[in-house]
């Protein structure tokens, strides 16, 4: 299993536009339709990597442990699927449904949206505040599929929590570490 980490975008950055067709709905969702929640938590994610299946059911968890507040969660893929068919859009669907994620699951069949945000791995979240500044780029805990550390979230869900509180995000941040994206040729 190859191991890629993060590319740790500046924190600062304003979340790059985007407008991509979610593979549940086949609605076109912006960047901006998130405007005026507190936090847009930005996952770009994958159906095949080892690491995304690893985290994949807490990711529904989170989702729905965040129901209804001020937090919007929306997932990318941007894997080439000429190399990875289960990363289509009918997989992003059926992954969506099996494990109930409660976010719109996009993917970025032309690569430019990952290209934006120097997206590298899956996963590999980006969270940003009200204003879409950056606050948060790193793993999501330090559970790995190759070691016994139990699945939390922790480090993403404290980020999430002090974005919502109104709190400075911790700047201590590690890299996410994943697979990597698999770009077109």
């Amino acid at each position: 299993m190859a191991r890629t980490e993060s590319t740790m975008l500046e924190l600062g950055t304003i979340a790059p536009d985007f407008a991509l067709i979610d593979a549940v709905s086949g609605k076109t969702i912006r960047r901006d339709d998130f405007r005026g929640q507190k936090a847009l938590l930005v996952l770009f994610i994958c159906t095949h990597c080892p690491y995304v299946k690893h985290i994949e059911r807490s990711l529904g968890t989170l989702s729905a442990d965040y129901a209804g507040k001020p937090l919007a969660i929306v997932a990318i893929s941007a894997n080439d699927v000429t190399t990875h068919p289960a990363d289509s859009p009918a997989g992003l669907k059926q992954q969506a449904e099996t494990f109930g994620f409660q976010f719109p699951y996009l993917y970025d069949e032309s690569q430019a949206v990952a290209h934006a945000y120097q997206a590298a791995c899956t996963p590999d979240p980006y969270l940003f505040d009200a204003d879409f500044k950056l606050v948060y780029r790193g793993q999501y805990d330090a559970s790995r599929p190759s070691n016994d550390i139990p699945v939390t979230g922790k480090d993403l869900r404290a980020a999430i929590d002090a974005v919502l509180a109104g709190e400075p995000v911790s700047a201590d941040q590690k890299p996410s570490i994943g697979c990597n994206i698999k770009w077109k040729a």
